[in-house]
């Protein structure tokens, strides 16, 4: 699929496309493909870009005492709101890509842009918005409110195919546990 499609495909979601609206979001040049393991952004950074994970996978850590911590995986049709975008503050944490990944970035002036030359598309953002607020609480409750095992069956219930594109050590991290631990969870799971 060309990569502009994937951007029209996300749009679909939310909005009925005229050919004109299609013409609009294939003429933008905000979709670039990154390599695995690439940097986003960095811890101390401030935040220029939001983006748009069209294809691969996204992760957002930080390091504390030399070891890193993964908060969230992002994947086809997440969008990613630095704190430090909306801030304007650096960035407490990294965001990398997990496998090569098409992603589209804007910033808040082409955003603005956008909005002010089409705004038909207003509505669409304001319903992306929600649906990334409500998402993001309902992730962090069950999170905070759940043991490791049952967080595991959470992600492997919810998002069985992250458990097989993420290395383990990584779903550990997400997790808040040791590989060591996963391994015995699986293992008491799946036997």
């Amino acid at each position: 699929m060309n990569t502009d499609n994937l951007l029209v495909a996300y749009f679909s979601q939310y909005m009925d496309l005229s050919p004109a609206e299609i013409e609009v979001i294939k003429n933008t040049d905000i979709i670039r493909e990154y390599e695995k393991n690439t940097v986003l952004l960095e811890a101390g950074q401030v935040a220029k870009n939001c983006f748009l994970v069209l294809k691969g996978c996204v992760r957002r850590y930080y390091i504390q005492d030399g070891e890193e911590r993964i908060m969230d995986f992002y994947t086809e049709n997440d969008p990613i709101t630095p704190a430090s975008y909306v801030s304007q503050t650096p960035s407490e944490y990294y965001l990398s890509c997990v496998e090569p990944s098409i992603i589209s970035s804007g910033t808040d002036e082409s955003t603005q842009e956008f909005i002010a030359k089409f705004p038909q598309f207003v509505p669409m953002f304001i319903k992306i918005g929600d649906q990334l607020s409500v998402k993001k609480q309902l992730s962090f409750d069950n999170f905070k409110n759940q043991s490791p095992e049952d967080r595991y069956q959470q992600l492997v219930a919810t998002r069985p195919n992250l458990v097989n594109r993420v290395p383990q050590y990584m779903i550990a991290s997400y997790l808040g546990i040791k590989p060591e631990s996963l391994s015995r969870i699986r293992k008491r799971l799946f036997s």
